[in-house]
This record gives C-alpha cells, structure tokens and sequence, in this order.
C-alpha cells in the first residue's frame, strides 16, 4: 500500500486517471461521475469557485476529510498539472505512459524534508512593450524597474497581472507573524512556486490550510467576490495562495522541490 494520498483537482472529468491511484475531485459547474469527490456539502466554499478554483476542494478537504492522526503523506494537484518522478524530467509524457512518469509513491529523497512544492518559475523575463502596457505605474513610481530584472520582482508582476495595489492590501491584512517577511519576499524574490500544489504530513497541511484561509477570508471583506471579473481579478484568491505558498512552505517547514509537468491528452 502506498503512502502516498495524491489528489487532483479537475472542473471537468478526466477519464485516462479514472483507474489510476490519484483520488479525483470535481469542482465547478459540470457533472461528475462518481468516481469523483465532491465538495458542495458539510463544511464548503463551493459557491465560491469562481474566485477561489481549486481551493474550494482544499478547504472541504481540511475541514471535512483531513485528520492529521494520519501518518501518509497527503498531496495535490490539478488538471493539466502533475506531479512526475525525477527519472521522467524532459520526457514527452503521453497517455500511453502517463502512469509510467506521474509521481505515484514517496522517493528516498523526501526522507529528511517535512513538504513537497512545485519547482520554481521565473517572473522577471518581462518583454518591455508588456511592462509599458501593463506595468506603467509602477514604473512611474520607481524607473529603474524597466531596466533592472532584479526589481522586476513578485509584487511587480502581481500589480502587473492582477490589479495594481492589490497584492500589497491583502498583505496588510495577513498576521503579524507572516506580515513582514512576506512583504520582503514579494519584494525581493523573482521567482515562486506555482499552481497551489504541495505534498506533506498531514499536521503541516493542517498548520498551512489554518494560515491560508484565515487570510484570505479576512481579503474577502476588502475585495468581495461580486465585483471580481476577468483573468485580472476574478481568481485573486487563488493568485495570492499561490505566491502566499512559496513563502509559507519555505519559512515554517523544511521544503523541497519537486517537478511538474504540463499533462493535457485531447
């Protein structure tokens, strides 16, 4: 028996994993069947997907199913992103050896770390034209951002991509403990850790799922939910758990990363 419990997160089925070992969960509007988890029930933020994608099924997962007695590993992923074995890193993955190449147990190399994250991916190859359109005022505010990679940092690309602003006010709600270092993080890193996906014991995905939440129901009451459209702002939630993330894992847990590939068989 593997102890590994891998979850991937889908808005629509996904039927080459129907008999794979992954535990499927369905979110969104479009029907499941039932080898699918759902999560419009018990403890839920189901009617809140738009904003928050794949975090409705992590939020019904810790409030309704996680019990940190347990001693497995526990992990997620989402349609089209996959965890995969270190040996299948530049390999074409296709549907007749996905279950060759998708992570499946615990390596050896876990064996001294308390949680899995994605491999990272850099922010700060922006084309200038972009930065131009999207970017002007925080250019305005500071030049040397258009001529300078290192400042293109997290904080820039989040005003670039999702709201200008934006990411700074979430970060003035988040607690004191976190507060600070997150605002140096985005300040300073140029790269993170994508697609809210994370593998650990389950005591640390309680402890990262208590600081999450607690955060981002405190943003609700600045952002809302009715007002948010588009790619920009309509998923913020999910945007800032994704760079909220790669701080959190790396401050309180000793963190590896692991890699991931794109998976989408037609």
């Amino acid at each position: 028996m593997s102890n590994l419990d891998l979850y991937c997160v889908t808005d629509k089925e996904l039927p080459f994993l129907e008999n794979f070992s992954y535990k499927l969960a369905g979110v969104g509007k479009n029907k499941f069947n039932t080898k699918y988890m759902k999560c419009d029930f018990g403890d839920h933020i189901f009617y809140k997907e738009k904003n928050y994608s794949e975090l409705t099924f992590h939020y019904w997962f810790w409030k309704n199913r996680l019990s940190i007695e347990n001693e497995n590993w526990v992990g997620f992923c989402q349609k089209r992103r996959f965890w995969i074995t270190k040996e299948s890193v530049g390999k074409k993955i296709e549907i007749s050896n996905f279950h060759k190449n998708l992570l499946s147990e615990v390596p050896n190399e876990w064996k001294n770390y308390d949680a899995i994250i994605c491999e990272p991916i850099s922010v700060n190859k922006v084309k200038k034209i972009k930065m131009i359109k999207r970017g002007f005022r925080s250019i305005i505010k500071k030049p040397a951002i258009f001529f300078d990679e290192k400042k293109q940092n997290l904080l820039f690309h989040f005003d670039m991509h999702h709201g200008y602003g934006n990411l700074k006010k979430a970060i003035d709600l988040m607690n004191i403990e976190d507060k600070n270092d997150f605002l140096n993080f985005v300040n300073t890193s140029t790269f993170f850790n994508p697609h809210i996906m994370f593998i650990s014991k389950p005591k640390i995905a309680n402890a990262w799922f208590n600081a999450l939440f607690e955060w981002l129901f405190r943003c609700e009451k600045v952002f809302g939910l009715e007002d948010l459209k588009g790619y920009d702002s309509q998923r913020i939630y999910a945007y800032l758990a994704e760079r909220y993330l790669s701080f959190w894992f790396s401050k309180h847990c000793k963190t590896l990363s692991w890699p991931w590939a794109l998976f989408d068989p037609k």
